[in-house]
Formats: structure tokens, C-alpha cells, sequence
């Protein structure tokens, strides 16, 4: 790593017993696109069951790390295993097949399709039945397709949604979309989630409930989640771990405490002198 990087203040990590293989480990890894380098040397551990933050000012390289993650972009260099197994350059589906989840910055719904439809084209991958009798609409595919819509709606009544499942998505409130674009990346039954700033352009009392919501899922499912996010009562409310980009490099990681009070991160942040206050 760079100059920055090694003059960090380091939180200590104890690590899961070492008979417990990570939920996601990254080592090195690197990303050019051309002459600019977006990532460099980066590194992270997610272990079962955590709630990890990944933030950084804008530009620090954070979007690009999950587009790798998820299989849109191939690294340059570097290392990223799932539950151990080596993902780099898997496609996008079979990630998703192996259990990552993610959603985006900008929401990605089907905007004319309704909130039920949403949530069912996730379950899909797993309909369980075959390309004849899916043209036919013979053999599995009535008892398999009622069994995707009744699994859509018990995921809808989990998030809330349930009164607006014939609803069109473009149609529901902002908030409301958010909500539909994680019960959608549930519904693919992943092992770790990674949601990509999803309080952007949430209001406060949307912000709250969504830090109620990511906790409850996190509970509720079993599941592992690395977030990124600009909105710092969001990453120190709920994150157990912080890990700071800038410039794409890592410049500090340790507990939301440490990550307030350390001077390299205000200064990438703020400037020198400044104080990062969390709202």
C-alpha cells in the first residue's frame, strides 16, 4: 500500500477462529483502466455474520471494489475468495448463483413491472422447471410458478410491501423502492449481501428505519453484509467493522470509535484540524 496507507491507525482485529473460513476475502486486489489506477492493493476480510462498512470520499474507489466483487469489472490483480473458493473472473450470474447479492446506488428495479413481479423474477434461477414446460406451461411449471409467487409474497409482508404488490415499482415511493430492491436481492437467498449506499436520497426518517431494516434482515436471514455508505450515522450506527478508502487505497480500518477519532480520516474527509462529527 502507499505512504498514506502504512501511517494509518489500525483498529486490532480479532480474527473467527481459525477453523472458520471468512465470508469474504480480499487480497491485493487492483484495478486499472488504462492509466488510471481506480483500485490499488486493497484488502478486506468479511467473517460470518458481520456488518462491515467500506467507505471513503467520493471517487475513493469503493463501487469499483463491489463491481469487482460481483463480477462487472475483471481485476487487474489481486485476490477475491468467497466462503474460500476463488471468484475472480466467474460471471455475474454464477456470483450471484454462489450466494452474493448486492444492490446499486442508483436503484436498478424493473420500473414497469409490479413490486410482486420485482421480487418474483429473483427466485428464477431456482424455478425448477424446464425450458419445455416453461413454453408449454405443462409438467412443474403451474405448481412451481404458485410456489415463486407465494415465496415473493411472504417476502413482500417481510419488508412491508405486501398492500403495494400490484402496485407498477416506478409507482412506489422513494423509500418504498429501496425497501423493494433488498427484499429483491433476499429473495436470490445469498450468503452476504452488499449494499451500495442505500440511504442516497433517503430522507431522515427513512434513514432510520432503513438502519432498523438492515439490521433486522442481517438477523432475520442469517446473513453477512458489507456496506457502502456516505451517510456517517448510518456507517457508525450500525457497522461492527470500518474499513476507509481513499485514492483507492486502504487508509485506516477499525471500530466506528476508532474510525471517528482517527486524524487520517477526518483529513481525507475534512481537511486538517477538522472534527468528523456524526449527525
Amino acid at each position: 500500500m502507499g505512504e498514506r496507507a502504512n501511517n494509518a491507525v489500525y483498529g486490532k482485529r480479532v480474527g473467527p477462529p481459525k477453523s472458520e473460513i471468512p465470508v469474504l476475502e480480499i487480497d491485493h486486489l487492483t484495478k486499472r483502466f488504462g492509466g488510471l489506477k481506480a483500485v490499488s492493493d486493497f484488502d478486506v476480510q468479511v467473517d460470518k455474520g458481520e456488518l462491515v462498512g467500506l467507505i471513503g470520499p467520493n471517487g475513493a474507489g469503493k463501487t469499483t471494489v463491489f463491481n469487482m466483487i460481483t463480477g462487472l469489472y475483471d481485476p487487474t490483480d489481486g485476490e477475491i475468495r468467497f466462503q474460500g473458493e476463488d471468484i475472480v473472473d466467474l460471471e455475474p450470474h454464477v456470483i450471484t448463483q454462489k450466494g452474493i447479492a448486492r444492490t446499486f446506488q442508483n436503484i436498478r428495479l424493473f420500473p414497469n413491472l409490479t413490486v410482486l413481479d420485482n421480487v418474483r423474477i429473483a427466485y428464477h434461477p431456482h424455478a425448477g422447471y424446464n425450458l419445455v414446460e416453461a413454453i408449454t406451461r405443462l409438467g412443474r411449471f403451474s405448481r412451481k410458478e404458485k410456489e415463486m409467487t407465494e415465496r415473493a409474497q411472504e417476502f413482500l409482508a417481510v419488508f412491508g410491501l405486501e398492500e403495494f404488490q400490484d402496485r407498477i415499482a416506478k409507482n412506489l415511493p422513494y423509500g418504498e423502492q429501496r425497501r423493494l430492491e433488498i427484499a429483491r436481492a433476499l429473495a436470490a437467498e445469498p450468503e452476504l449481501l452488499l449494499l451500495d449506499e442505500p440511504a442516497a436520497g433517503m430522507n431522515p426518517n427513512e434513514v432510520y428505519m432503513l438502519m432498523d431494516l438492515i439490521h433486522f434482515i442481517r438477523d432475520r436471514f442469517n446473513l453477512t453484509i458489507l456496506l457502502i455508505e456516505h451517510q456517517m450515522r448510518v456507517v457508525m450506527g450500525i457497522c461492527e467493522w470500518i474499513t476507509v478508502m481513499d485514492f483507492g487505497e486502504v487508509i485506516a480500518r477499525g471500530t466506528p470509535e476508532e474510525i471517528q477519532n482517527n486524524p487520517t480520516v477526518v483529513e481525507a474527509y475534512l481537511g486538517t484540524g477538522a472534527k468528523l462529527e456524526v449527525a
